[in-house]
Protein backbone atom coordinates (compact mmCIF):
# COMPACT_ATOMS: atom_id res chain seq x y z
CA UNK A 1 0.00 0.00 0.00
CA UNK A 2 1.46 3.39 -0.96
CA UNK A 3 2.56 5.89 1.59
CA UNK A 4 0.14 8.77 2.28
CA UNK A 5 0.86 12.27 3.64
CA UNK A 6 -1.00 11.26 6.78
CA UNK A 7 1.38 8.31 7.22
CA UNK A 8 4.31 10.68 6.99
CA UNK A 9 2.69 13.12 9.40
CA UNK A 10 1.89 10.42 11.98
CA UNK A 11 5.27 8.71 11.73
CA UNK A 12 7.11 8.77 14.99
CA UNK A 13 10.69 7.80 15.35
CA UNK A 14 12.19 6.24 18.43
CA UNK A 15 14.45 8.47 20.46
CA UNK A 16 18.02 7.81 21.20
CA UNK A 17 20.71 9.58 22.76
CA UNK A 18 22.43 11.99 20.48
CA UNK A 19 19.65 11.70 17.92
CA UNK A 20 18.64 14.28 15.34
CA UNK A 21 17.22 17.67 16.21
CA UNK A 22 13.50 17.03 16.60
CA UNK A 23 12.40 20.46 15.28
CA UNK A 24 14.61 20.14 12.26
CA UNK A 25 13.27 16.65 11.48
CA UNK A 26 9.69 17.89 11.97
CA UNK A 27 10.27 20.85 9.62
CA UNK A 28 11.75 18.55 7.03
CA UNK A 29 8.86 16.12 7.39
CA UNK A 30 6.39 19.01 7.05
CA UNK A 31 8.13 20.03 3.81
CA UNK A 32 8.08 16.41 2.58
CA UNK A 33 4.35 16.22 3.45
CA UNK A 34 3.61 19.43 1.48
CA UNK A 35 5.64 18.29 -1.52
CA UNK A 36 4.17 14.80 -1.35
CA UNK A 37 0.62 16.20 -1.14
CA UNK A 38 1.37 18.49 -4.11
CA UNK A 39 2.71 15.52 -6.08
CA UNK A 40 -0.35 13.44 -5.18
CA UNK A 41 -2.68 16.30 -6.26
CA UNK A 42 -0.70 16.82 -9.45
CA UNK A 43 -0.72 13.09 -10.11
CA UNK A 44 -4.50 12.99 -9.51
CA UNK A 45 -5.01 15.97 -11.86
CA UNK A 46 -2.83 14.33 -14.49
CA UNK A 47 -4.80 11.10 -14.12
CA UNK A 48 -8.08 13.04 -14.45
CA UNK A 49 -6.70 14.87 -17.48
CA UNK A 50 -5.49 11.59 -18.90
CA UNK A 51 -8.95 10.03 -18.39
CA UNK A 52 -10.63 13.05 -20.02
CA UNK A 53 -8.19 12.92 -22.92
CA UNK A 54 -8.69 9.17 -23.19
CA UNK A 55 -12.46 9.72 -23.33
CA UNK A 56 -11.99 12.39 -26.01
CA UNK A 57 -9.63 10.08 -27.88
CA UNK A 58 -12.19 7.28 -27.69
CA UNK A 59 -14.91 9.68 -28.80
CA UNK A 60 -12.85 10.90 -31.75
CA UNK A 61 -11.85 7.34 -32.58
CA UNK A 62 -15.53 6.43 -32.67
CA UNK A 63 -16.23 9.48 -34.85
CA UNK A 64 -13.34 8.54 -37.13
CA UNK A 65 -14.59 4.97 -37.40
CA UNK A 66 -18.14 6.19 -38.07
CA UNK A 67 -16.88 8.65 -40.68
CA UNK A 68 -14.80 5.96 -42.33
CA UNK A 69 -17.80 3.66 -42.48
CA UNK A 70 -19.97 6.51 -43.74
CA UNK A 71 -17.44 7.39 -46.42
CA UNK A 72 -17.27 3.76 -47.50
CA UNK A 73 -21.07 3.53 -47.61
CA UNK A 74 -21.24 6.83 -49.51
CA UNK A 75 -18.62 5.62 -51.99
CA UNK A 76 -20.48 2.36 -52.47
CA UNK A 77 -23.75 4.26 -52.92
CA UNK A 78 -22.09 6.64 -55.37
CA UNK A 79 -20.64 3.68 -57.29
CA UNK A 80 -24.04 2.02 -57.35
CA UNK A 81 -25.74 5.23 -58.50
CA UNK A 82 -23.06 5.70 -61.18
CA UNK A 83 -23.43 2.10 -62.36
CA UNK A 84 -27.23 2.38 -62.37
CA UNK A 85 -27.00 5.65 -64.28
CA UNK A 86 -24.69 4.02 -66.85
CA UNK A 87 -27.06 1.08 -67.22
CA UNK A 88 -30.04 3.39 -67.54
CA UNK A 89 -28.19 5.54 -70.07
CA UNK A 90 -27.33 2.43 -72.09
CA UNK A 91 -30.95 1.31 -71.99
CA UNK A 92 -32.10 4.77 -73.08
CA UNK A 93 -29.57 4.76 -75.91
CA UNK A 94 -30.65 1.28 -77.02
CA UNK A 95 -34.30 2.31 -76.88
CA UNK A 96 -33.52 5.49 -78.82
CA UNK A 97 -31.60 3.48 -81.41
CA UNK A 98 -34.52 1.06 -81.74
CA UNK A 99 -36.93 3.95 -82.12
CA UNK A 100 -34.63 5.61 -84.66
CA UNK A 101 -34.34 2.34 -86.62
CA UNK A 102 -38.10 1.90 -86.50
CA UNK A 103 -38.67 5.49 -87.65
CA UNK A 104 -36.11 5.10 -90.45
CA UNK A 105 -37.63 1.78 -91.52
CA UNK A 106 -41.15 3.24 -91.41
CA UNK A 107 -39.97 6.24 -93.41
CA UNK A 108 -38.27 4.01 -95.98
CA UNK A 109 -41.37 1.86 -96.23
CA UNK A 110 -43.61 4.90 -96.68
CA UNK A 111 -41.14 6.35 -99.17
CA UNK A 112 -41.19 3.13 -101.21
CA UNK A 113 -44.98 3.02 -101.05
CA UNK A 114 -45.23 6.65 -102.19
CA UNK A 115 -42.70 6.00 -104.98
CA UNK A 116 -44.80 3.02 -106.13
CA UNK A 117 -47.94 5.16 -105.98
CA UNK A 118 -46.19 7.90 -107.98
CA UNK A 119 -45.10 5.35 -110.58
CA UNK A 120 -48.64 3.96 -110.73
CA UNK A 121 -50.05 7.50 -111.11
CA UNK A 122 -47.51 8.20 -113.89
CA UNK A 123 -48.60 5.01 -115.69
CA UNK A 124 -52.26 5.90 -115.28
CA UNK A 125 -51.58 9.46 -116.49
CA UNK A 126 -49.71 8.09 -119.48
CA UNK A 127 -52.58 5.67 -120.25
CA UNK A 128 -55.12 8.47 -119.79
CA UNK A 129 -53.07 10.74 -122.04
CA UNK A 130 -52.81 8.05 -124.72
CA UNK A 131 -56.55 7.36 -124.54
CA UNK A 132 -57.34 11.05 -124.62
CA UNK A 133 -54.99 11.52 -127.59
CA UNK A 134 -56.69 8.60 -129.35
CA UNK A 135 -60.10 10.09 -128.62
CA UNK A 136 -59.04 13.55 -129.84
CA UNK A 137 -57.45 12.04 -132.96
CA UNK A 138 -60.62 10.05 -133.64
CA UNK A 139 -62.72 13.18 -133.23
CA UNK A 140 -60.38 15.11 -135.55
CA UNK A 141 -60.61 12.31 -138.08
CA UNK A 142 -64.38 12.48 -137.89
CA UNK A 143 -64.26 16.22 -138.38
CA UNK A 144 -61.99 15.88 -141.38
CA UNK A 145 -64.26 13.43 -143.22
CA UNK A 146 -66.16 14.51 -146.35
CA UNK A 147 -69.56 13.85 -144.87
CA UNK A 148 -69.31 17.07 -142.91
CA UNK A 149 -68.89 19.04 -146.11
CA UNK A 150 -72.22 17.87 -147.47
CA UNK A 151 -73.80 19.20 -144.34
CA UNK A 152 -72.31 22.58 -145.09
CA UNK A 153 -74.39 23.08 -148.33
CA UNK A 154 -77.86 24.19 -147.52
CA UNK A 155 -80.32 21.83 -148.99
CA UNK A 156 -83.58 22.91 -147.48
CA UNK A 157 -85.57 19.93 -148.44
CA UNK A 158 -82.98 17.57 -147.06
CA UNK A 159 -82.80 19.53 -143.91
CA UNK A 160 -86.58 19.50 -143.48
CA UNK A 161 -86.59 15.82 -144.15
CA UNK A 162 -84.04 15.26 -141.49
CA UNK A 163 -85.95 17.40 -139.10
CA UNK A 164 -89.25 15.64 -139.72
CA UNK A 165 -88.04 12.25 -139.90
Amino acid sequence: MPLTPLDIHNKEFSRRLRGYDEDEVNEFLDQVIKDYEALIRENKELQNNMLALQEKLNHFSNIEETLSKTIIVAQEAADEVRNNAKKEAQLIIKEAEKNADRIVNDSLSKSRKIALEVEELKKQASIYRARFRTLVEAQLELLSQDSWESLDSPDESARHELLRG
